[in-house]
C-alpha cells in the first residue's frame, strides 16, 4: 500500500511510520537509545506521582500540580508507540497527542503559582487543564482527516503529528492551514506570553529583594521552570506556528523530541532532584513501605 489510487483518494486506509528509517546504519542504536530513555521517563515520572499521592508530607498544591505534570509525561510516552497505523488509528494518535500538548501548555502556565493558592483553585486549575482542549482538538483532528489523502502513506515521522499528516494530504486550502495556525497560537502562544508577563513581574520583585542569597535561591527556583519552558514552548513554536514551506521532516522530527521527549526526561530532574521535599519523602518511602509489608 505504498500510493493511493489517483481517482480514489480518500480510501487510503494505513499509514507507515517511517521513525529513523532515513539512517538504517543506526536503527539499532536508536531503538536501543529510546527504549533506555522511554524506561527513565516511565520510572522517573511514575516514582514522582507515586510519592506526590502516597507521602502526607507532599499534600500540598504545588505537589499536586507536580504529580499531575508527571502523570501527563507519562501519557505522552505512551501515546505515541506505533509503527503500521490505521487511518482511523492516526487521527485518534493525532488527538490524543494534541489535547496532550494543550494539556501541558496549560499546565505550564501556572505552575509557579501553586505556592501560593489555595487547594481547591488548584484542583479546578489542574482539572481546566486536562478538559478544556479536548473539544478543539477533536475539532481540529477531524477537520484535519476530513481532508482526501494522495500519493504515498508513509509518514516521515514517528508519530501522527500535524505537519507530517498535512504534507500527504490534497486540497490544504489557506483556511485549513489558518484554522491550524489558530489553534497553536491559542493553545501554545497565548500561555507563553502569559509566562512571559508573569516572570517579567517575578524577576521584578526578584530584584526589589535586599539579600543578594534571597535573590540566589529565588532566581535558581524561577530558573527550573524557565528551562522546561523555553524546551517544550520553544520548539512547538517553531513547529506549529512556522509557515508551512519552512521546514523539513528531518526538523520536524528533531523538533518533536524535544516535547514529547526531551521535557519528559528532564521533569523528574528539574522538579523533582533539586527538590528537598521530594528527596526526602524519596528516602523515607522504601523504608515506610517495607514496614507497613513486614506488619
Amino acid at each position: 500500500q505504498e500510493k493511493a489510487p489517483e481517482g480514489n483518494l480518500t480510501k487510503l486506509m494505513e499509514f507507515v511510520l517511517l521513525d529513523f528509517a532515513d539512517v538504517p546504519h543506526h536503527q539499532k542504536f536508536l531503538f536501543g537509545l529510546f527504549l533506555l530513555i522511554y524506561i527513565i521517563i516511565l520510572m522517573g515520572n511514575g516514582i514522582i506521582f507515586l510519592i506526590t499521592k502516597l507521602d502526607p508530607g507532599l499534600q500540598t498544591p504545588m505537589y499536586f500540580s507536580l504529580g499531575n505534570f508527571s502523570l501527563l509525561e507519562i501519557c505522552y510516552v505512551l501515546g505515541t508507540q506505533r509503527r503500521t497505523i490505521s487511518l482511523v488509528a492516526c487521527a485518534t494518535q493525532m488527538c490524543f497527542v494534541l489535547t496532550l500538548g494543550a494539556t501541558e501548555c496549560f499546565l505550564l502556565a501556572p505552575s509557579g503559582y501553586p505556592l501560593v493558592m489555595n487547594p481547591k483553585v488548584c484542583v479546578q486549575l489542574v482539572a481546566g487543564s486536562w478538559v478544556s482542549g479536548i473539544p478543539i482538538q477533536i475539532g481540529q483532528t477531524c477537520q484535519i482527516f476530513s481532508l482526501p489523502f494522495c500519493g504515498s502513506n508513509l509518514i516521515n515521522h514517528f508519530f501522527c503529528d500535524i505537519p507530517p499528516i498535512l504534507k500527504l494530504a490534497c486540497g490544504v486550502s489557506f483556511l485549513n492551514e489558518l484554522l491550524v495556525f489558530t489553534v497553536a497560537a491559542l493553545f501554545v502562544l497565548v500561555p507563553f506570553l502569559l509566562i512571559l508577563v508573569s516572570y517579567g513581574r517575578i524577576i521584578s520583585t526578584v530584584l526589589k529583594l535586599p539579600s543578594a542569597t534571597s535573590r540566589g535561591k529565588a532566581f535558581s527556583t524561577c530558573s527550573s521552570h524557565l528551562v522546561v519552558v523555553a524546551l517544550f514552548f520553544g520548539s512547538a513554536i517553531v513547529t506549529y506556528l512556522r509557515p508551512k514551506t519552512q521546514g523539513s521532516a528531518g526538523t520536524d522530527r528533531v523538533l518533536s523530541l524535544f516535547y514529547t521527549i526531551l521535557t519528559p526526561v528532564f521533569n523528574p530532574v528539574i522538579y523533582s532532584l533539586r527538590n528537598k521535599d521530594v528527596m526526602m519523602a524519596l528516602r523515607k518511602w522504601p523504608g515506610k513501605h517495607f514496614s507497613s509489608c513486614k506488619k
